[in-house]
């Protein structure tokens, strides 16, 4: 089950049997995988993309980067993986799917955001 204890204890204060608390921990687990496979069909084809990214060396409000893959794995309600541009990569603590064009990926270290990332500038505006 990958509720924590707390959470276990106040799904039950509120009437959910054990039985229930699973089917819920279960349907987190399969609604996050979902959006694993949906975020790596996105980055699939790798290529150019824009993101909402702050960079320091720019001031644009929409960045491009060449995507080359997005390496991504579950555990219960966790994404993790890893985002690879042409010239530097950065770790993927999370993430979601926005709508069809625009993706959402928490970055780690180097970066410390959420981000938007589309295929078309306009989605991001």
């Amino acid at each position: 089950m990958h509720f924590d204890q707390r959470t276990q204890a106040a799904l039950r204060d509120a009437g959910l049997t054990t039985e229930e608390i699973r089917t819920a921990s279960d349907a987190v687990a399969d609604a996050v995988e979902r959006d694993a496979e949906t975020i790596r069909a996105f980055f699939e084809d790798g290529g150019t993309m824009y993101s909402d990214m702050e960079m320091a060396h720019s001031a644009d409000e929409i960045q491009e980067h060449e995507v080359e893959f997005v390496d991504l794995f579950t555990h219960g309600s966790d994404l993790r993986g890893y985002l690879r541009f042409d010239s530097w990569g950065v770790p993927v603590e999370g993430g979601r799917v926005l709508n069809d064009e625009t993706v959402e990926l928490s970055l780690g270290p180097t970066v410390d955001a959420r981000v938007r990332f589309a295929r078309d500038p306009d989605s991001l505006r």
